[in-house]
């Protein structure tokens, strides 16, 4: 792979998974104001440490490069499943543009599953070595 070509990968990878770790994080910040809105839309706000645990550790785990295919997996599907449950109102414009979002996000993480990290990555130091 060329410089070029893992630079776009470690970027690419950068920025698809810099809005998860910047929700996780607000999540934290925001916990029960973030709970109670699950709770509004009829997600159980239990579930709200598993989902800071998987959006800031499938972040980081995805700008390093480390067990790609897997996490990206994880997050596409994660993403999916958020825009079913906090975005499936298709009365409001809005929401659909939040939907479509949601689906773009899991798009993205589709091709990197499908593809990999590329070279500048724990995955391919992994395999190196």
């Amino acid at each position: 792979m060329t410089t070029l070509n893992n630079a776009a990968h470690l970027t690419g990878r950068t920025v698809i998974a810099a809005i998860f770790l910047i929700s996780g994080v607000g999540k934290i910040a925001g916990y029960s104001g973030t709970a109670a809105y699950m709770e509004s839309m009829g997600v159980p706000g239990a579930l709200l440490l598993p989902t800071i645990v998987l959006e800031i550790g499938g972040a980081l785990a995805i700008i390093a490069g480390w067990w790609t295919k897997p996490v990206a997996l994880a997050l596409a599907a994660f993403s999916l499943l958020a825009g079913i449950l906090f975005h499936g109102n298709f009365a409001d414009p809005m929401q659909q543009i939040m939907f479509l979002k949601n689906v773009a996000i899991a798009g993205g993480f589709l091709f990197l599953a499908a593809g990999g990290a590329g070279g500048w990555s724990l995955d391919a130091r992994r395999v190196r070595t």
